[in-house]
């Protein structure tokens, strides 16, 4: 089937421009002026008059929780669900039940996405304080990355022996990614709280628990050893504005050591909604004031954060409705969060140019993703067709998360993603799927 998308609002490299963009054999074949394609033959046209096409969203953070927590989500239900939010590649991290911290299991994953995915993908190796020799087995053209905890994990996935570290930075070939919270403060402040309130200590404390000097120390930690290492470092949802002062601007993504990630929820949320939202928002690192939420985003706009993902991480809502020491962390965001920062668009916060560079060609870049990222000729039809004036109000109703909830709900939007391609196939188009292929394994130019 070939496709061609006539008078769309094209938004790429920076710039937004009318254009034509026609659609064959999984790739974009021609980029041209609008109606200067032919029509002729066997061509589905989409008029896209008045719509925007976005490269497709590249999450670099999700949980879809499979193997071993499939009753929060799995590797069928949370990428059909990002495909339906433009998310159209992602990348996988490691705590699920077993932990993929041995090649065998990291592969095990892939062949399951294979089988069941819409989205294309791939899955971070995990680390342990023991699993040097697995991380070394990491292909960088086909694998992402490694991931460590410097927080607190699932398993044995806490990294917190400094040899363990040290042997990862300075042995380890690919790009590091790092949840960082320092474990024994967090711990600490944790225990004088259960202490002071017990088990029903109000979730509004959760931010001065897993606490802005938990978040600097770790992450400047991080930071230390990639400089004496000279590591390829990216540190995951940063959530304080004292740590963007680790972070440069001076010089182009590319040539960084170290960059960032922002998430959608620490873009958008911020100490007060906790009052309304409870355990709905409740994340680690934990979403902080709204003076931090503001500054993320400005760093956002300025570059000195590189790109934006959403760490989706669903529970169940009977896992998330008890009291804060039980209630885990972690919401679903991949169906939502491309809408959401349309919607910060919408309020002047940051440009649809930015957007689309955070959320697609930033992710791709940095992680050297082969063809995937821009709307290019040549490159995969991985392409988001957006209606910027076309409200809805997020409902239980149109949830399409396997844990079935949001901390959006009630949630009005005022774009829609109306058709998304994955691989030049039109897999969601108004609400309707087409599943009869699936997604493809990312390939890396490393």
């Amino acid at each position: 089937m070939k496709y061609l998308l006539q008078n769309i609002t094209l938004v790429n490299e920076g710039e937004s421009r009318l254009a034509d963009v026609l659609i064959h054999n999984e790739q974009i074949e021609a980029i041209r002026e609008p109606f200067s394609i032919s029509t002729e033959g066997s061509v589905q046209v989409i008029d896209g008059t008045g719509k925007h096409l976005l490269p497709g969203c590249i999450d670099d953070q999700v949980h879809f929780r499979e193997p071993g927590l499939t009753q929060k989500g799995d590797l069928y239900t949370e990428p059909k669900a990002a495909v339906a939010g433009g998310i159209t590649s992602f990348m996988e991290m490691p705590n699920t039940v077993p932990s993929a911290v041995t090649l065998e299991l990291l592969e095990e994953k892939y062949t399951r996405a294979s089988e069941v995915s819409l989205a294309n993908y791939s899955f971070y190796m995990g680390t342990t304080n023991t699993n040097i020799n697995e991380l070394l087995r990491v292909d960088p053209k086909i694998h992402c990355g490694v991931k460590i905890f410097m927080g607190s994990s699932t398993g044995d996935m806490l990294v917190d022996d400094p040899d363990a570290l040290d042997a990862v930075f300075s042995k380890v070939k690919t790009i590091i990614t790092t949840h960082c919270e320092d474990d024994p403060m967090i711990k600490k402040t944790a225990a004088e709280y259960r202490q002071k309130f017990g088990e029903d200590l109000p979730m509004k404390y959760h931010p001065l628990i897993r606490s802005e000097e938990a978040c600097y120390k770790s992450s400047a930690f991080a930071c230390s050893l990639a400089k004496k290492y000279n590591t390829r470092l990216h540190i995951l949802h940063i959530s304080t504005a004292k740590e963007l002062e680790l972070f440069r601007n001076d010089i182009p993504m590319k040539e960084k050591h170290i960059t960032s990630e922002a998430c959608v929820h620490h873009l958008w949320f911020a100490q007060e909604d906790y009052d309304t939202k409870g355990s709905f928002i409740k994340w680690n690192p934990a979403v902080k004031t709204a003076a931090d939420r503001d500054a993320i985003l400005q760093a956002v706009v300025d570059d000195k954060i590189d790109v934006i993902a959403t760490d989706h991480a669903p529970h169940t809502l009977e896992e998330k409705s008890q009291s804060y020491f039980k209630a885990p962390s972690g919401g679903p965001l991949v169906q939502h969060a491309l809408v959401a920062m349309l919607e910060l668009s919408r309020r002047g916060k940051i440009s649809i140019e930015k957007v689309v560079q955070k959320m697609a060609h930033n992710v791709a870049d940095m992680f050297e993703i082969d063809r995937r990222g821009f709307i290019r000729e040549g490159y995969y039809a991985d392409l988001v067709l957006v209606d910027l004036n076309k409200p809805w109000t997020v409902s239980k109703e149109n949830l399409l998360y396997k844990c079935g909830w949001s901390p959006f709900e009630g949630t009005t939007f005022h774009s829609s993603v109306e058709k998304t391609f994955v691989n030049g196939r039109l897999v969601y188009d108004q609400g309707k799927f087409d599943e009869s292929v699936k997604g493809m394994r990312l390939n890396f130019n490393r």
